[in-house]
């Protein structure tokens, strides 16, 4: 009984096992995309995946580690050089399996496995620059970074302030100029001016009517005598 026993034998003794693995991982990394087994697929992939991470440190140990495993020089160098460039930034999972239904002759379920970032059909933004997402943590103070930030666009926009006064300097000066030049000052004067004459002509006939008023002599107070002679008048005709 195998309880407990994870690791797939494929039908193989040790030596075999390890051979037909490091052939199937030579050819994966030669044409980046091969067919086999579903079985064999996933044991590959087990296989393959950390020698892909340990391509991403290129050292010269590295390098003898993987040709320990895959005993073709060829291949480590295709796989430092390529393979490695396209699949540095990933942090794993850079295979892909996919089914593909069952084999004609004996029934065997067959896939492809594939390096992910070599298939521009099912990775469509292959060959474009990852970009990472913004994330905003508002209770975490400003750092370092960031305060020297806002403190170099503190002097950038100071710096750019007399800049800025220069250009409105001469656009002020010429919209003087253009109300200076502008005829309806003028005729606002003239239309001043000539109103001017009108003015004090009313003003002179003011002048003499009040001395006309002035000169003219008071009306003298009526005398009490024809009162007095009225009621004489009165008293003669009752007695």
């Amino acid at each position: 009984m195998r309880h407990g026993d994870k690791v797939n034998n494929l039908g193989r003794t040790a030596s075999h096992r390890r051979a037909l693995l490091a052939n199937l991982a030579n050819a994966l990394i030669e044409h980046k995309r091969i067919n086999t087994t579903l079985a064999k697929a996933k044991a590959l992939r087990r296989y393959v995946e950390p020698l892909v991470t340990k391509a991403k440190d290129n050292t010269t140990h590295s390098r003898r580690v993987v040709f320990s495993y895959l005993q073709n020089k060829d291949a480590v160098k295709e796989l430092f050089s390529t393979v490695a460039a396209k699949i540095g930034d990933r942090p794993g999972g850079y295979v892909r399996i996919i089914k593909l239904g069952f084999r004609r002759g004996d029934g065997a379920e067959v896939a492809m496995i594939e390096f992910v970032d070599f298939n521009e059909t099912y990775n469509p933004k292959a060959g474009k620059e990852a970009t990472k997402k913004k994330t905003r943590r508002g209770n975490k103070k400003p750092t370092e970074s960031k305060v020297s930030a806002k403190v170099t666009e503190a002097k950038a926009a100071a710096a750019a302030a007399p800049v800025v006064e220069e250009e409105v300097a001469p656009v002020v000066e010429e919209t003087v100029a253009a109300i200076e030049e502008t005829p309806v000052v003028e005729e606002t004067v003239a239309a001043v001016e000539e109103t001017a004459p009108v003015v004090e002509e009313t003003v002179a006939a003011v002048e003499e009517t009040v001395a006309a008023v002035e000169e003219a002599p008071a009306a003298e107070p009526e005398a009490p005598a024809a009162e007095e002679t009225t009621e004489e008048e009165k008293k003669d005709e009752e007695a």
